[in-house]
């Protein structure tokens, strides 16, 4: 290791390695810090001080690590000495457990009609009862046609009786609300 600090050309064939290996787009590492003192902690939490530049990178060359700045705002700026490939990957594995871990609730949506008949209903609420036991939540709509916008009650009452049905799956979220020439219903899925 002491070779790296007497051999300049040694150091500088090894930095440039880590530079080169090692991209990153969150932070600013090793040569491309633009600040002449700066604060120094080291891979451990410990605080090293305020030093040049220059004196930082080499201590973290010499650990074979690299110099990332955490904190540009702070005066001086603070640095890190840290392994910052092994840093990113790691991150990057939080990300993945965070993302497979997490559930994307959809909105599905059923149409239904003022005169629909009743193996209609049966079967667009045997879809309902699934997508509300899948965890999804689900709009229920109705689209008044003509001289059906006379007659919203009639379709309040087929919207009101279908989410009545589906109590024991889920609750109302939005009651029925008139929109223009559609009336819509939105239920969510009941907690687990």
């Amino acid at each position: 290791m002491l070779e790296i600090i007497n051999n300049p050309q040694s150091m500088i064939s090894v930095n440039i390695w880590r530079y080169i290996a090692i991209s990153s787009k969150d932070h600013v590492i090793n040569d491309a810090i633009r600040a002449n003192e700066v604060r120094v902690v080291d891979s451990s939490g410990g605080m090293l001080g305020i030093m040049q530049l220059d004196d930082a990178l080499k201590m973290a060359i010499t650990q074979e690590l690299d110099l990332v700045l955490i904190a540009p705002q702070a005066s001086p700026p603070v640095c890190r000495i840290m392994d910052y490939g092994k840093y990113r990957f790691d991150q990057q594995k939080h990300e993945r457990e965070v993302k497979k871990n997490q559930r994307v609730v959809e909105i599905k949506e059923i149409r239904l009609s003022v005169n629909i008949g009743e193996h209609d209903f049966n079967t667009k609420l045997s879809h309902a009862t699934k997508f509300l036991s899948e965890g999804n939540k689900v709009k229920i709509g109705i689209r008044f046609r003509g001289r059906e916008m006379m007659h919203t009650s009639l379709g309040k009452d087929v919207i009101v009786r279908f989410a009545n049905e589906l109590t024991e799956y889920g609750t109302i979220e939005k009651d029925a609300k008139l929109e223009g020439r559609s009336m819509q219903l939105t239920m969510a899925p009941l907690k687990k």
